[in-house]
Order: structure tokens, then sequence, then C-alpha cells
């Protein structure tokens, strides 16, 4: 049975948009996972998120259960946290609703993130789109979150969820919880294998991130691919070799060395052999995630279990959150 006294709250989630690459799991998973014993923690399949594009509504379903069979492949403990859908918890919708009446539209339209899916789905600039922020807020303080891990590229979302938040309380009282970010220094963000100046992301071609399910011939293919430089040294140096460090900090992270003994593991060897180090030691890592995954998803009446429970403890936090929200701004209660 989940007892959470004394601890402090962490909420998070993904987007069920696609298999989740190897940044994923660097720059979040593997973090998420040390918090587990340290924080009460909600890790949640933002569902919701994901209507902003147009989706396969099949394989939407199928995305959003891969994603939380994953969560229990890489090692989330249901007993130590909570995992649920987000269109479970119906409070997401309804606290986004309120949110919306205290946030600016000059605040939204300064997003990065808006500006960035308007340019890249110009046929499909929703509304949804818009106040995508306002349902993120919601999700973090609908359970009064006190921190939310997230990489360096998603502070402006925690930033407006702390502009709502202390707005909201300033005329309300102590409602909510304001966030602080928790940002990892190694590993928050790596970069494509093409080109290292930009994050890996699963909406790039197949050949410039790692899938956590590619097989590992193929994950070191794509790293013998993999952009460097013209020189034959391995040294961390983002401003003058970004191809190289991102690969050092890939290997860092999968061996849990410092980048020091990273470099030290490569001395005199050129960049072939650099290069299949680093796609061994990925693949290694993410066979036996692998195995579990593949052996969660063919038990479908666990993986049912598991997001029913999760659901149910999310709701009976997200309850009370609400109805003290309903309560504020003058709603009549059911």
């Amino acid at each position: 049975m989940l007892t959470y006294e004394a601890k402090a709250r962490v909420f998070s989630g993904t987007q069920p948009t696609g298999i989740p690459t190897l940044g994923n799991y660097v720059g979040a998973y593997s973090n998420w996972l040390k918090m587990q014993d340290d924080y009460e923690c909600l890790f949640c399949v933002v569902d919701m998120h994901s209507l902003t594009v147009r989706n396969d509504a099949a394989e939407l379903r199928k995305n959003a259960k891969s994603l939380l069979a994953l969560y229990l492949a890489v090692g989330f403990n249901p007993e130590k946290c909570i995992l649920y859908f987000q269109s479970h918890v119906p409070e997401h919708a309804q606290l986004s609703w309120v949110l919306n009446c205290y946030t600016y539209m000059g605040e939204l339209s300064r997003m990065t993130q808006f500006k960035d899916k308007s340019a890249k789905h110009s046929e499909n600039i929703n509304a949804g789109l818009f106040t995508y922020p306002v349902l993120m807020a919601a999700d973090i303080l609908l359970f009064n979150a006190e921190y939310v891990p997230i990489g360096d590229d998603q502070k402006q979302h925690v930033e407006i969820t702390r502009d709502i938040a202390e707005r909201f309380n300033n005329v309300y009282g102590d409602v909510f919880t304001v966030p602080k970010p928790l940002i990892s220094e190694l590993g928050a963000r790596i970069m494509s294998l093409s080109d290292p100046k930009k994050k890996m992301s699963k909406s790039d071609d197949a050949g410039d991130y790692i899938s956590m399910l590619d097989a590992p011939d193929v994950i070191i293919s794509k790293f013998k691919r993999a952009v460097t430089d013209s020189e034959r040294e391995v040294r961390f140096d983002p401003a003058a070799k970004p191809g190289v460090s991102n690969l050092l900090t890939i290997y860092s992270v999968m061996t849990n060395k410092t980048i020091k003994d990273s470099e030290r593991d490569f001395e005199g060897k050129g960049y072939g052999d650099f290069k299949i180090a680093v796609g061994e030691t990925v693949a290694s890592k993410l066979k036996p995630i692998q195995d579990e995954y593949n052996r969660i998803t063919a038990d479908k009446i666990y993986l049912e279990s598991i997001s029913k429970s999760g659901a149910e403890k999310a709701r009976k936090i997200a309850m009370k959150t609400y109805g003290k929200v309903a309560r504020k701004v003058g709603l009549v209660q059911f």
C-alpha cells in the first residue's frame, strides 16, 4: 500500500505520440527512477495533450498502452509511485478550464512551443495548441506537486505554471503549491545523431534518434552513422565537438561513469571504435527493458489493473484539490 508521509510530491508525464527515444530514457526516465524512494511520485501518460495534433484513434490508444508498459519496464514500481492515464482523471480537464480563466492571452502567445508547433502544423493551429500550457499547469497544480522533473527546454512551462498558481493564490488564498523545476545536469538533453545541435526527437527521421524498442543491430548501425567531426580525439567539448560530446554524454549516463572517466576509456582510440562502443553499451542497457516490455504487453489484464488502480489513487488527490478550487471560485458543489 502506498504511504507518503512527509514526502515532497513530484509530477511528470510523457505524451504517447510514438515509442519514447533514448533521449526520453536518459533525460527523463532514468532520473525519475531515482525519485521513487525519496518523493511521492505521479507519472502520467498525458494522452489528452496528444490531441493538439490529428491522430489515428486506434494508434493513439495503442501508443498510450505501450507507454504505460514502458514505464513499468524501465522500473517504475506501482507500489512506490502512481502510474495512470491523464484522460482517466477528469479533474485534469476541469481544472484546466478554471485556470484558462486566470491565464492571459499575452502569456500564451509568448510560449515558444506554440510558435514552434504552429510553424510545423500550420494547417492545424487550434485552440488546444494555444492553451496547451494551461492543461500542463492543471496537471501539476491538481496534485500540488512541489517539484517537476523537466529538461531545460521545458522551463518556460513551469514558469507559466508558477505564474498561474501565484495569481490564483493572490485572489483566493493559499490554494496551490507553487512548483519548482528539477533539472538534471547530466543527460538532461540528448541530441539528434545527425544534428547534434538539435534535441533528439521521435518526430525526426528514424535514423536520427534511438527508439527504446530498437533492435540491438539497429541501435549499433545508427550510432555508426552518428555525426562527429573531422578530428579523431574523443573529448567533451559541446561548443567545438557537439557530436562527440553528445555521444560521450550518452555513454557516461549508460555506464554511470563521469565524463572524465568516459574520455579516458577512449584515449588513443578512433571514432569508429568509439561509436561502436556507445552503440553496444546502449543496446545492452535497453535489452532487459525491451524483454520486460514484451512480457508486460503480453499480459493485458495486468496492464489494465495497473491503469485502473493508478487512476483511482490519482483521483483521490485530484478530487480534493478540484473541490477546493470549485468552492473558491463559486461553483455549486455536486
